[in-house]
């Protein structure tokens, strides 16, 4: 036992110590600054103060993360909307699976910003979409689908989509077909069955997809400032500024580690509505 022990301890070692060096311990530096306190220049002064969380939760920044929040709920809700009959939809494509798995993947192969340039040519004043409908006659005068709340949640939509599709296809992937057989069996039509046996059955990758969709995309600040023109903010935009335009680090910190706290409730709930077995979704 301890011999087994010892050398588990040997393996994971490495793995303990990057994990150490590069997430515990900035972790740790990030929280200690968080409650120290700001001085002349973006100084950071080692005496204890809660000003950066009183500041965090005031009227300002408190308009920002709900602001934040309600943009990335609508996105992941659209998100699972559109990924969960496309998710249906491969998984019972037969020998087209892979090859629409691989387009699913294919976007990861670019960088988001890159990506969404390509947006910006499609919703400007004077891009494609508006010139096609100016042309058309469908439209006068251009619609503003840029430097609005429709524009950022649209980004966040196209950024995160894979990561809502991924986790739902795995888990319909996983589904024990003769359930279905046995509903069917029993006299339920097609929208009980889904009702009853498809959508319980498929809820855990749901639930994972809905996590890995909705956390990253609260922090993100390339979408607003592309779209935007940093006119609109999200709490990953007050986060930059923070931490490099107005060197209150004190702030920045803060405000990360209310984010990683709502990380680890988001987990936490997934953990709590899902066995082992379900929880390998999120990997």
């Amino acid at each position: 036992m301890r011999r087994s022990f010892k050398q588990a301890y040997m393996l994971l070692s490495p793995s303990l110590l990057w994990l150490t060096l590069f997430l515990v311990i900035p972790v740790v530096f990030i929280g200690v600054i968080s409650f120290t306190t700001n001085g002349d220049f973006g100084a950071i002064i080692y005496q204890f103060s809660t000003e950066a969380y009183s500041a965090a939760f005031s009227s300002l920044y408190a308009k920002v993360i709900w602001q934040s929040l309600w943009w990335s709920f609508i996105a992941t809700l659209i998100c699972l909307f559109i990924a969960y009959p496309f998710a249906y939809f491969i998984a019972n494509a037969g020998k087209w699976k892979n090859l629409l798995l691989l387009l699913v993947m294919v976007p990861f192969w670019t960088n988001l910003l890159v990506r969404l340039y390509a947006w910006i040519i499609l919703m400007n004043n004077n891009g494609v979409i508006n010139n096609f409908l100016v042309d058309t006659g469908i439209i006068e005068e251009p619609l503003s689908l840029m430097y609005s709340p429709g524009g950022v949640i649209l980004g966040l939509v196209y950024g995160f989509l894979p990561f809502m599709i991924l986790p739902i296809y795995s888990s319909i992937e996983q589904l024990d077909k003769t359930y279905l057989e046995a509903s069917e069996d029993l006299g339920a039509g097609p929208v009980r069955t889904f009702l009853h046996v498809t959508l319980p059955l498929t809820f855990p990758g749901i639930l994972a997809g809905f996590i890995i969709t909705f956390v990253p995309s609260i922090s993100v600040f390339v979408v607003t400032d592309l779209f935007t023109g940093g006119k609109l903010l999200m709490v990953g935009n007050v986060i930059r500024d923070a931490f490099l335009v107005e060197m209150n680090w004190q702030l920045g910190a803060a405000l990360s580690l209310l984010l990683m706290i709502l990380v680890l409730l988001s987990l936490m709930i997934f953990m709590r509505f899902t066995n082992r077995k379900d929880r390998k979704l999120l990997v």
